[in-house]
């Protein structure tokens, strides 16, 4: 199994991707091969200008085509998600997410925020064609600690509960995707007998 952890804060440290690190360990643990993506990793004119033959913006294209699952984790900047995530999600051809599973994980202010998620950014989930986005979970900033200077950073006990929760319904869909495939090449293989 494969799966694209995608951070969409343009921060060098940010909570989103506080909490994407927890996720990517939990889902390593269970055998889960996790690439690593940022949005500050992009070339800022890439993303500005579209630029969809640039050699990033088609190896992120192309990991997203060999992934079965998406970790999709982004601050809610004035009731919406990351700005510069949605010009790296425009640049992905039209139905890109059909039959993956997705995981959204966004972290804001307060609880405000919540509904970004169902609102903002599960729309262009959607209109990636993805079938499968799992319930977002979202966490309020005074949930997630960690110090400027250090790598990582820590989940309070409640968030804890509730991201593990979600990554054994993704971990659980992500199995269900692979069996369909298996199923899928199995026909096929008879087929061609």
């Amino acid at each position: 199994m494969l799966v694209v952890s995608l951070s969409g804060s343009p921060a060098l440290k940010s909570r989103s991707g506080v909490v994407l690190e927890h996720a990517g360990r939990w889902l390593r643990a269970k055998g889960v091969d996790v690439t690593t993506l940022r949005i500050r990793d992009f070339n800022a004119e890439d993303l500005i200008f579209a630029h969809f033959d640039s050699p990033q913006v088609l190896d992120f294209i192309e990991a997203v085509k060999q992934a079965d699952g998406l970790l999709i984790g982004t601050p809610v900047y004035k009731a919406s998600f990351s700005g510069a995530l949605k010009t790296l999600l425009d640049l992905l051809p039209e139905r890109s997410l059909h039959g993956k599973v997705v995981l959204p994980l966004a972290t804001g202010g307060s609880i405000a925020h919540m509904l970004a998620v169902d609102y903002a950014l599960k729309p262009v989930l959607s209109a990636l064609k993805c079938q499968e986005v799992l319930h977002g979970i979202f966490a309020i900033d005074s949930q997630i600690s960690y110090a400027e200077n250090e790598q990582g950073g820590e989940l309070d006990e409640i968030l804890q509960e509730r991201l593990q929760e979600g990554l054994e319904h993704f971990y659980l869909g992500l199995q269900h995707r692979v069996q369909a495939r298996q199923k899928q090449a199995g026909g096929h293989l008879r087929l061609a007998l």
